[in-house]
């Protein structure tokens, strides 16, 4: 299908963008790799006045270490994640994830802050950022927040995003000594996006799991942290049944999607083979 009429503008420049979003308050919607807004502008889900364009405002595109944080750029390409030597170094999960994209023509154009705000419930970057305790930095012209990835996702491609706000960086505290953490996912196999995806983070300290993080997507309406199983495993050995006692309370209660992908119910079996390697996998080291 064909889009609406709509106009276009190119920000130089973060301010630029925030101004263009001020100037066209609930009328404009931000341009980025374009994978997600593009395809439903066609389908008409989508009908925005104005795209404005901050694919290409260098501000907005860098991996850095900030003190004890490392700093993304909104962006920043799944490819330039995938390739990074820092987070390979600090965040290799950010690395395996990326790499897990869509082909290599969505990881050189799509962005990490495009997919986020997009919110998809069945993208991969929602389950890292809540299984690593990130921050989303979202800024508007009356000013800068920070939000913690557990309430930045708040439903079905909804997010705590307000009108006129941007997204700017994800922040991710470097792990302490002991942590490893992971992705895995089942994929579908031509868009690449998670039927089920599994992550989960571990920090091990005097032979204990001292602090445990296991997040979910595409499994349920929005991705979600799984509290039952991370308490399951929480000051326990990283032993063969500790890990299986986290597994069987995983996904309780849930209201699993169910689509032409996948029923409910092999949804609920993918999720709990999925949190099984994760969790084996982060439990490993």
């Amino acid at each position: 299908m064909i889009p609406a009429e709509f106009s276009y503008a190119r920000a130089g420049s973060v301010a630029d963008a925030l101004r263009l979003l001020s100037e066209n308050e609930g009328d404009a919607k931000i341009l980025s790799g374009g994978h997600s807004l593009i395809p439903a502008m066609k389908l008409r889900l989508n009908l925005p006045g104005i795209l404005v364009d901050v694919a290409r405002i260098p501000e907005l595109r860098y991996i850095r270490q900030e003190g004890s944080h490392i700093a993304i750029g909104a962006a920043t390409t799944h490819g330039d994640i995938a390739g990074s030597a820092l987070l390979a170094g600090q965040l290799p999960v950010f690395c395996q994830a990326a790499g897990m994209i869509g082909d290599v023509q969505v990881r050189n154009r799509g962005t990490i802050g495009g997919s986020i705000a997009h919110a998809d419930p069945s993208a991969d970057w929602p389950a890292v950022l809540l299984a690593t305790d990130a921050v989303i930095v979202a800024q508007s012209q009356n000013g800068t927040r920070s939000i913690p990835a557990a309430d930045f996702f708040v439903g079905f491609y909804a997010t705590a995003l307000e009108e006129g706000e941007l997204i700017t960086e994800v922040r991710v505290a470097v792990p302490s000594a002991g942590t490893r953490a992971c992705y895995h996912k089942f994929v579908q196999p031509a868009s690449r996006f998670a039927i089920v995806g599994c992550a989960v983070s571990v920090t091990q300290s005097g032979g204990v799991c001292a602090q445990v993080r296991v997040a979910f997507t595409g499994v349920s309406d929005g991705p979600f942290r799984d509290h039952a199983a991370e308490a399951a495993l929480s000051g326990k050995a990283p032993s063969a049944d500790a890990i299986a006692a986290a597994v069987a309370a995983s996904v309780q209660g849930v209201s699993f999607m169910s689509d032409h992908f996948a029923s409910e119910e092999y949804r609920e079996h993918l999720s709990r083979v999925y949190a099984k390697r994760a969790l084996s996998e982060a439990c490993a080291g």
